[in-house]
């Protein structure tokens, strides 16, 4: 989100029964500094977006020679393995990627009350201060998710029986801003812009409640 607030890291997965708070669509985020705009997809452009939109991976750490080491990220996630043998990282990207894109619509419709229960308070308190300051400054943010390319687990941490998760999502959006005249102020609404952001997730494994938290939100190259 272009809204002055470094991002979000998310609930997810209520994919049991009951299943989850969210059936989304549409996404958030900045366009990395180096990527050249685009042009709206051909519907064969769109079909190798679909094609890649299940793409699950971890990036594992390396040493200074070059070679892959299981270290923070594997080892965090063969702890939580150990200690939540129903977890299962397919599903959660699944989870994270829907709630990526329900969390991204609704910051951009300015739903609030669709928000609160998906964020940690203090998530939360930064998006309706943003949403309300959007409001009051009579601007509305339109935000579509073309595609997502890739979700990624980036990191795993637990620390007792609170375990973090950050995705990496990389996804094509189309934003723009308007203000009060339905003027363009702010991004194209013809413009495809490519988009890396790290959400981080948090859930105690020892809860029976299997809803994750988005806690933090960034964009990468922002700093803590």
């Amino acid at each position: 989100m272009n809204d002055g607030f470094a991002f979000f890291d998310i609930i997810i997965f209520a994919m049991l029964a009951g299943y989850l708070v969210f059936q989304l669509r549409r996404a958030l985020g900045r366009r990395s500094d180096n990527q050249e705009p685009k042009s709206k997809p051909n519907p064969e452009q769109r079909a190798e977006h679909s094609e890649t939109d299940n793409v699950v991976a971890i990036k594992p750490n390396k040493n200074k020679n070059g070679n892959q080491e299981p270290e923070e990220t594997l080892g965090g996630l063969t702890e939580l393995r150990e200690k939540d043998p129903s977890f299962s990282d397919t599903d959660f990207i699944k989870g994270s990627k829907e709630a990526f894109s329900w969390i991204v619509e609704a910051f951009s419709k300015g739903e609030i009350p669709k928000l609160q229960p998906l964020l940690s308070e203090a998530l939360f308190n930064g998006f309706k201060q943003a949403i309300e300051q959007r409001e009051a400054d009579q601007l509305s943010l339109e935000t579509n998710i073309v595609s997502i390319k890739s979700a990624q687990i980036h990191d795993v941490t637990l620390k007792q029986d609170q375990v973090n998760i950050t995705v990496e999502y990389v996804t094509d959006q189309i934003k723009s801003t308007r203000n009060a005249k339905n003027e363009i102020v702010d991004g194209d609404p013809d413009t495809i812009e490519r988009v890396t952001d790290l959400w981080t997730f948090n859930r105690n494994i020892q809860s029976k409640n299997p809803n994750w938290t988005l806690v933090k939100t960034e964009t990468p190259g922002d700093g803590d």
